[in-house]
């Protein structure tokens, strides 16, 4: 080999090591890689919803709004027993499927918080649950006249809307779903629908997310009162089909801008 090839060959080596070198010294001095933080509690949707379905009247001093928690699904989101127009953050509590607070001292729970923790139990799909008195639905409850889709904006309904009888389920009762058995009773009624009427009492609707549970609430509402008037008209009545309804529900976020709306009236601006 001749002396300059040897030098050549040297050479290279030398560039070799130092860039081997270096890239060491690099790693060597990288900053460590963080875990990813874990998801924020939806707190501050689970307060707005309490205040947004009061201030559209779907909920008044009563009723209850809850989700599931984002990292435990076995735990989920709940104010303590109070009127949901004056939910703060403070008042939201962790509850686990028995219904137990699992964040220190239970201050005072709804009574019908086994609604949610029933139908949590057997709804995977389910992120969040709404028990309301909601005056519309009453009727619908109580007689033989099914509740059906008119609205697209309530098309969920067109999939049905069960009852639940508590009576038939559990005897004379004080129609309050306060034990587990009766919420698994509620649960079981409800089955996959996304809502379920109570006669004598109200409703409880369920969705994957907090906006389209307060989303749901309202426009179930709405709807209700436009078939009742539809039926006093004395004619027709031509209903949302199902293959219709299936076409709106593609949209995972049917309630986004009214959502944003109804945030902005109860002074949240983000």
């Amino acid at each position: 080999m001749t002396t300059g090839r040897r030098a050549f060959l040297a050479a290279c080596a030398g560039m070799a090591g130092g860039v081997a070198s270096a890239s060491a010294l690099s790693l060597q001095g990288a900053a460590p890689q963080r875990p990813p933080s874990p998801s924020p509690l939806p707190i501050d949707d689970l307060v707005a919803a309490n205040r947004i379905l009061a201030r559209q009247g779907v909920l008044d001093g009563m009723g209850h709004v809850s989700v599931r928690h984002p990292r435990t699904p076995t735990h989920f989101l709940l104010a303590r027993s109070m009127a949901p127009a004056l939910v703060t953050h403070a008042d939201i509590l962790t509850y686990d499927l028995d219904g137990r607070v699992v964040t220190g001292k239970d201050p005072g729970s709804y009574q019908e918080r086994f609604i949610h923790s029933e139908i949590y139990r057997v709804r995977p799909d389910v992120h969040a649950v709404v028990h309301s008195h909601t005056p519309s639905l009453i009727p619908f409850a109580a007689s033989n006249v099914p509740l059906r889709a008119v609205y697209h904006m309530a098309v969920f309904v067109a999939e049905g809307v069960p009852v639940f009888d508590i009576r038939a389920a559990a005897g004379v009762t004080d129609l309050l779903v306060k034990t587990p058995a009766l919420g698994r009773a509620l649960a079981a009624s409800l089955g996959s629908k996304h809502a379920a009427l109570m006669r004598s009492h109200g409703a409880v609707v369920t969705a994957n997310s907090i906006p389209n549970v307060v989303g749901r609430s309202v426009y179930l509402d709405l709807n209700a009162r436009a078939q009742m008037q539809a039926i006093a008209l004395g004619g027709t009545i031509s209903y949302v089909e199902a293959d219709e309804a299936r076409l709106r529900m593609a949209d995972p976020n049917e309630y986004a801008r009214a959502w944003d709306l109804w945030k902005r009236e109860i002074g949240v601006i983000r």
